[in-house]
């Protein structure tokens, strides 16, 4: 396996899905506890440095930190309200792929 095999899987994982199937994790996976999220963030950021050699790409600035409980409400709320799915990742800084993820995690919209 390399570099550009394993970070897809790992950022699957730590968005809380199932790299195989698609599938959103069940809330009991190791892979939705906190520590275990930074850490494959930790990888994902080393690995992210070791394939973007001589590429400069900028992150958004909340891009693999945890959700919080209210950041979830403020999403919803916006979805709910029709901001278009690019809009909702300027205002959370995050992406657009971790923005459809947590909207499939929090049942607004289907895998």
């Amino acid at each position: 396996m390399n570099h550009q095999k394993a970070l897809p899987i790992l950022q699957a994982l730590a968005r809380g899905i199932d790299p195989e199937t698609g599938e959103v994790l069940v809330d009991q996976s190791p892979f939705n506890n906190v520590l275990v999220i930074r850490a494959l963030q930790c990888a994902i950021d080393s690995l992210g440095q070791k394939s973007a050699k001589g590429r400069s790409t900028e992150r958004p600035k909340n891009a693999g930190r945890a959700w919080l409980e209210e950041e979830d409400r403020q999403l919803v709320r916006a979805f709910d309200a029709g901001m278009d799915p690019k809009e909702l990742a300027t205002q959370h800084g995050r992406t657009r792929g971790a923005i459809n993820s947590r909207l499939v995690r929090l049942g607004r919209l289907s895998a």
